[in-house]
């Protein structure tokens, strides 16, 4: 399988204290892999070098075989990388189908201007209207994003970074503060998304284990910057050492 996303001995440091420690991970060409860890492992340094916002210490960060290390989250989309940010707390005001929009934009804006204005309006609200379609949000468009529920919430951000048309996108957590029952559909909604926009692998970093059970192909644990385990679900979850390192230290939630 291709091997889209990379780390390759990678370590991060923050003055004397090394976050990431020599870490090694890929993500394939039709794979869902889920980055969990207890608070403190280095997930969030290793998800920040995977979307070029910070360089590391030392090591590669590789997409598609290019090097990819700190060259931000805009260029990275441009190559194929996109990250779902919390768009809705920055721009509480948007619409539901606005939200979306900036991503659209954003992402073809050189594209844009060999149109003329009303052929890229015309563009932009379809492309706004079919990324709609997939999260179940195309009756919500004329709605205020921060009218919408917490589930719906997390779904227009999920689809503001698919709207960026990406081969691989990062997901950090993208359940938190929803119901139990509600987790479980968006994880459906965004997977079959996927599927219907083509992306080639998804990056999933996730405290909830019961979705990082049901979804993943593998699972790398990270515990004091270092990968202790890189596993298919059902070998990780049968090793209670595993499973003390990652959850223990969070009271068994």
């Amino acid at each position: 399988m291709t091997v889209l996303v990379e780390t390759r001995v990678v370590s991060k440091a923050y003055g004397a204290f090394l976050a990431l420690d020599q870490v090694s991970v890929a993500v394939r060409e039709g794979e869902l892999v889920s980055i969990v860890g207890p608070n403190g492992a280095g997930k969030t340094t290793l998800v920040n070098l995977l979307t070029g916002l910070m360089r590391p210490t030392s090591g590669e960060v590789l997409f598609m075989g290019m090097n990819i290390a700190g060259i931000g989250p805009v260029a990275l989309a441009d190559r194929g990388v996109a990250r779902a940010f919390q768009l809705i707390e920055i721009f509480p005001k948007l619409t539901v189908a606005e939200t979306i929009a900036a991503a659209v934009v954003s992402r073809q804006k050189k594209r844009w201007r060999l149109f003329s204005r009303l052929a890229a309006d015309a563009e932009v609200n379809a492309r706004v209207a079919a990324v709609a379609e997939l999260f179940g949000l195309r009756h919500r468009l004329d709605i205020l994003a921060a009218a919408l529920s917490q589930g719906e919430k997390k779904l227009l951000d999920v689809a503001s970074a698919f709207a960026l048309d990406p081969l691989v996108i990062l997901l950090d957590e993208p359940t938190s503060g929803v119901s139990t029952a509600d987790k479980h559909a968006i994880m459906k909604t965004l997977i079959a998304a996927a599927k219907q926009a083509a992306v080639k692998g998804i990056v999933l970093v996730e405290h909830d284990m019961d979705l990082v059970a049901s979804y993943s192909h593998r699972v790398i644990a990270l515990s004091e910057g270092k990968v202790i385990a890189d596993l298919p679900p059902n070998r990780f979850f049968t090793d209670p050492h595993l499973i003390e390192v990652v959850i223990g230290k969070r009271g068994g939630h």
